[in-house]
């Protein structure tokens, strides 16, 4: 079964956020609490895991990518 993950919310007053890095391959499997990306807001650098171990069958953000809560970010095959 797929599984599209999205931007968690980072922070109270932070709606939209920065790809700073990428960790996450295609085809590389992950396990839960792994990062998958970094993320930068206007004051810190985010680390966000996976919620749940899988492989990651598709990237949808790139860096630099401006990238609002809630939007698809990475596809799991769990």
């Amino acid at each position: 079964m797929r599984s599209t993950l999205k931007m968690p919310k980072v922070g109270d007053a932070v709606d939209e956020v920065v790809i700073n890095d990428i960790q996450a391959k295609i085809g590389a499997k992950v396990v839960e609490g792994q990062t998958l990306f970094v993320v930068e807001t206007d004051k810190s650098q985010v680390e966000i895991p996976a919620p749940f171990g899988g492989t990651v069958v598709e990237i949808l953000i790139a860096v630099g990518d401006d990238v609002k809560t809630g939007a698809p970010t990475l596809v799991l095959e769990v």
